[in-house]
């Protein structure tokens, strides 16, 4: 599952497609306006420096279920 970009939080600063390790977000350039994509979603590995280094907070990860059912409470000892 990818990223999810908020289109009305996002100012196309292109920093997320700078870091993002696999290329999978993109800065499309048409004339005079940018945009980001998220370009290849199915590359993402969800390790999330997009959505922690986005400083208008317009990217949230979507997680697939088998990333959701890998939480396990460990009981601390003492």
């Amino acid at each position: 599952m990818p990223p999810i970009i908020d289109k009305q939080k996002c100012n196309q600063c292109g920093y997320c497609a700078q870091i993002c390790p696999l290329d999978v977000i993109k800065v499309i350039k048409n004339d005079d306006k940018k945009a980001v994509i998220v370009k290849y979603p199915d590359e993402c590995w969800h390790c999330r420096a997009c959505e922690k280094d986005c400083r208008q907070h317009a990217i949230r990860m979507r997680y697939p279920l088998s990333h959701l059912m890998l939480h396990m409470d460990v009981q601390k000892e003492g």
